[in-house]
């Protein structure tokens, strides 16, 4: 899953979560949570991934070199 489609999924989450409803749907499929905990577990389990590829895209090698190079 991309970058791009969990912060889709995050904030069809969170716009179901501030709205009060626990059903989502995205992608044509719709998603219904048993409580708020659960959709709040959702949430955070999204927010985990997605920090997880962030850091991954944001990774930067630099050479160093000693002498004679």
């Amino acid at each position: 899953m991309t970058l791009e489609e969990l912060k889709l999924r995050h904030s069809a989450l969170l716009a179901a979560r501030y709205s009060g409803t626990r059903s989502v749907s995205y992608d044509g499929k719709t998603v219904n949570y048993g409580s708020d905990a659960e959709l709040a577990a959702a949430i955070s389990d999204i927010e985990r991934r997605m920090a997880k590829l962030e850091r991954r895209a944001g990774r930067v090698l630099r050479p160093y070199a000693g002498k004679d190079l």
